[in-house]
């Protein structure tokens, strides 16, 4: 039998959240291979959070509402600086902060106020807990949600560098960038629920 572990993850991680967003108008707008850094540093980033939540960080930001209240501020600030940045975008050429994807560091860096990414962490954390100590515990939590998250970033930059055969004119590309703009800013409102 599958350890519903996996499965929690899994879906957790593939549903639309700000990194599915990204990775997809990541390889729409710069394609498969550029957007490979990025879709390594959401996997990586994603395993050293949720490894830290097996030693013990969840409980240290539970237990301070400040910090927990602070990180959410800066979530939403920046998910809506980078929702503002990709709906001003108009041009092909033209990407939210530059003309290149995020790097490997950057989107790493990204997960430390990806408000989805600690929700799901968190809950796994405190819900499929197996009673090993913290430093196993934080290695299993460590391993599955790099590995998933993997494979999650890889379907959706490859879903996304797809959508270049439908974004064939700059109305297409308009639409795109509105669209995945509305859904990274409603991934911002939802940090506080």
């Amino acid at each position: 039998m599958i350890d519903p572990l996996y499965a929690f993850v899994f879906f957790g991680l593939f549903s639309p959240g700000p990194n599915v967003i990204m990775l997809t108008a990541s390889g729409a707008r710069f394609g498969f291979a550029r957007t490979v850094p990025h879709v390594l540093g959401v996997a990586i980033g994603v395993g050293i959070l949720a490894g830290l939540a097996g030693l013990g960080v969840g409980v240290v930001l539970n237990g301070q509402p400040a910090l927990k209240f602070a990180l959410k501020i800066a979530a939403a600030a920046w998910i809506l600086r980078m929702a503002w940045l990709l709906f001003q975008s108009t041009k092909l050429d033209k990407m939210v902060d530059s003309d290149r994807p995020f790097s490997f560091l950057q989107a790493t860096l990204f997960q430390w106020v990806n408000p989805k990414v600690w929700a799901v962490v968190l809950a796994a954390a405190a819900g499929y807990s197996t009673g090993l100590g913290p430093v196993a515990e934080g290695q299993k939590l460590a391993i599955i949600f790099a590995s998933m998250n993997l494979f999650v970033c890889l379907f959706w930059s490859f879903a996304g560098s797809l959508l270049v055969y439908l974004l064939t004119t700059p109305t297409a590309w308009r639409t795109f960038n509105i669209a995945m703009a509305v859904a990274l800013a409603a991934s911002a409102v939802m940090v506080f629920f």
